[in-house]
């Protein structure tokens, strides 16, 4: 039987790797060890920064949420609080684009809570 070298194989994963390497600087974008080291390197970067961008979101959230709230005269922890004893089920989300847009809406949904707190 004859023997299979594998050069073709090899070719094709380089080639893989240095195409998602073009763009970098010197050696990393041209020599395939070193690409091989950044690509995984970036792809590990890329794959923390989706999760990290999720939490930034939810901060960012949070903190509009608790401005609209303050200018109401409640915290956030209150409001929060008061909507979930008056059944008010919004995600945070919701409530922070609420809170930026409509603020006559959201002043609806203070004073929801706080009849939830005085329950």
């Amino acid at each position: 039987m004859a023997r299979i070298k594998g050069g073709l194989n090899a070719k094709k994963k380089h080639n893989r790797v240095l195409k998602l390497a073009k763009g970098y600087r010197g050696a990393r974008s041209k020599q395939y060890r070193i690409a091989k080291q950044s690509v995984m390197r970036a792809l590990t970067s890329a794959y923390a920064g989706r999760k990290e961008r999720k939490r930034q979101m939810r901060g960012l959230w949070i903190a509009r949420i608790n401005a609209g709230a303050r200018l109401n005269g409640l915290s956030y922890s209150k409001f929060m609080h008061g909507l979930k004893v008056s059944g008010v089920d919004l995600n945070r989300k919701i409530l922070a684009d609420i809170a930026v847009n409509d603020a006559a809406g959201f002043t609806a949904l203070t004073e929801t809570a706080k009849k939830g707190l005085d329950k």
